[in-house]
């Protein structure tokens, strides 16, 4: 050993190599005992019990892993209730929705899907295609329509059975079931939807087709510009690892207020693998006993099962059509000719045709969509004339804010 008790070069380089070859040896072991351990027991060797038995370490820790990998299974696959169970669950929840003083439903990817919209986490979701080394197939959003479920939603709002609705999706299928965007609080954004930050308040643009062209994770310009103060536009999308800032149509406040307010939650379609994470939506500064009760409708597990006053098993189309049933409320149809993002939608200008390729929505051949009246700017308040008067104005307003 060198002086000072410091190991000399070749010292270093001897135990550098005592050590891989270490890991090594570990690795072989762990592959030896891994192999055997997949084997049916009546098929091992004498020696290779006496293998399993000397390596109780790796032994636990492939068990381990395997209940983790079943439980994932269990958690992903899709499980029915039986027609009749299915129906005596639609009836229970029935009874809830009448007696509910503050309904709140949040929505998630499971309610499009019988839009042909893709969902995240079902067996031919997005990110369960992703993690099977899949491609995704690209979906044409414009030919999607608002399905049984958001029609029915839509119904139950107009009479006054459900008060909020608090939604994941983007697809802009809420909007136009006729829900009125008071009553959505859309935490991800809105495809249909683009906004001027510039402008106080935030001004905003429904177009008939979808803004996201051109943007992406960080990246929210989409190429048009305010029509009244030039400002580069922005679309309202919330990607994974961003923060919503926007105001509208997130509409975070009255989620809260709704969820603040609430005696009865039902989630539809929605894994809650994210909305759990939000603890504003469940109310978790309240003790347990004055939170309010959940229903969840999934063919999936959730994280919020075990806290489910009811969990019904069944695809939303489905359970709201028999909740609708029990409610005695005929679901109403869609109809594209009256789709309200007709009235809502902000015109191109002139210069504009090009800054999309996307597919508008478009109503039905021969039939003219209804339209909103033109937006009037409002006029500008009244200030003594000239610069002067509006430097005078601005101080003033400094001197009331101070």
């Amino acid at each position: 050993m060198a002086a000072g008790g410091s190991l000399s070069r070749s010292e270093r380089k001897a135990a550098a190599r005592a050590e891989l070859l270490q890991q090594e040896e570990q690795r072989d072991r762990r592959r030896q005992v891994s192999r055997i351990w997949r084997k049916p027991p009546a098929e091992r060797s004498p020696e290779e019990c006496q293998v399993l038995s000397e390596s109780d370490d790796i032994v636990r820790e492939l068990e381990r892993r395997r209940k983790r990998r079943e439980r994932l299974r269990r958690r992903q696959e899709e499980v029915c209730d039986e027609p009749e169970e299915l129906k005596r669950k639609a009836i229970e929840l029935a009874a809830a929705v009448r007696n509910a003083k503050h309904l709140v439903i949040y929505t998630g990817a499971g309610i499009s899907t019988a839009a042909s919209i893709p969902d995240y986490r079902g067996p031919n979701g997005i990110w369960t295609l992703l993690q099977k080394g899949r491609s995704i197939r690209a979906t044409d959003l414009s030919e999607a329509e608002p399905t049984l479920t958001h029609m029915s939603i839509a119904c139950l709002h107009k009479h006054n059975l459900v008060q909020h609705v608090v939604s994941q999706n983007c697809d802009g299928l809420h909007l136009r079931s006729g829900l009125p965007r008071a009553a959505i609080s859309e935490l991800h954004g809105n495809m249909y939807i683009e906004v001027c930050t510039s402008c106080t308040p935030n001004r905003e643009y429904v177009r008939v087709f979808d803004v996201t062209e051109r943007t992406a994770l960080h990246r929210h310009h989409t190429g048009r510009m305010c029509h009244k103060c030039g400002s580069q536009l922005r679309d309202t999308i919330v990607h994974f690892g961003e923060k919503g800032t926007l105001t509208q149509p997130l509409n975070w406040e009255a989620a809260t207020e709704a969820a603040s307010k609430a005696d009865v939650i039902l989630c539809l379609g929605s894994s809650l693998k994210v909305l759990k994470k939000y603890p504003r939506l469940w109310c978790m500064s309240k003790p347990p006993t004055r939170r309010p009760k959940l229903y969840i409708v999934n063919l999936q597990w959730t994280p919020k099962d075990d806290l489910a006053a009811l969990k019904l098993h069944g695809r939303c189309d489905d359970v709201m059509r028999l909740l609708m049933e029990e409610l005695g409320l005929e679901i109403p149809s869609y109809d594209r000719a009256r789709d309200p993002i007709f009235a809502l939608a902000e015109p191109l200008r002139p210069g504009e045709e090009g800054t999309h390729s996307r597919k508008p929505v478009a109503p039905p051949p021969g039939t003219e969509p209804p339209r909103e009246e033109p937006r009037q700017e409002p006029p500008p308040p009244a200030r003594p004339g000239g610069w002067l008067g509006r430097g005078c104005a601005k101080g003033a307003r400094r001197r009331k804010s101070n």
